[in-house]
């Protein structure tokens, strides 16, 4: 019986994602895909324009996640920056963040440790580059509306503030931490977080 077209791409990306786990992105070759998927190693072609492609498929769900944290935290329709004063805006931070380790926990190790060669081995470092840039338009926002709000920080503890985050996951993912242990570290840091925030910007 032929296979469908989307029982097709299935195959090829969840053996993809089977191989880049275990070997990463630069260590696969699209003939082993191809032979693991049982599909012509030039029918791949129909489906996806290259090897960076489909990894590029296989990870969009976390990186979009990302993109979506990052808008909806410090976007133009973003937080107000009155909002982290309040205990659910506490507690929606920690859910959001076990949601995404519990949710994509396989798709950060293929993102964060197995992304050598390809077109996103430098996702942790652009999008930090660009959450740097984004809350510092966010600052200025906020100090519009909020006159008293002290913005006066440096970019580069900006820029470390997305460097931790992103270290969270990793320490988290590389430790192999429990479910049950991940919401208490998570609270921990969140609150941390916040709590230096509120004394930083003196609200």
């Amino acid at each position: 019986m032929q296979k469908l077209k989307n029982d097709i791409r299935r195959e090829l990306l969840k053996s993809a994602e089977e191989l880049f786990l275990r070997k990463g992105f630069q260590k696969t070759s699209m003939r082993e895909i191809a032979e693991t998927a049982q599909v012509g190693l030039g029918n791949i072609y129909n489906y996806f324009s290259g090897k960076d492609d489909l990894f590029c498929s296989i990870v969009y769900p976390v990186t979009h996640a990302f993109e979506r944290m990052l808008e909806k935290h410090h976007g133009h329709y973003g937080a107000d920056v009155m909002e982290i004063l309040s205990e659910v805006y506490l507690r929606e931070a920690v859910d959001e963040y076990i949601v995404l380790i519990r949710r994509y926990r396989e798709l950060m190790i293929l993102l964060l440790f197995r992304a050598q060669g390809s077109s996103l081995a430098n996702f942790r470092e652009s999008f930090t580059d660009r959450s740097t840039e984004l809350v510092k338009e966010w600052f200025s926002e906020m100090k519009y509306r909020y006159p008293v709000l002290n913005v006066t920080v440096s970019d580069f503890f900006i820029h470390l503030h997305s460097v931790w985050m992103f270290t969270l996951f990793e320490e988290i993912i590389m430790h192999k931490i429990e479910d049950q242990e991940i919401e208490q570290i998570v609270a921990e840091y969140v609150k941390f977080e916040i709590t230096g925030w509120r004394d930083i910007l003196k609200i």
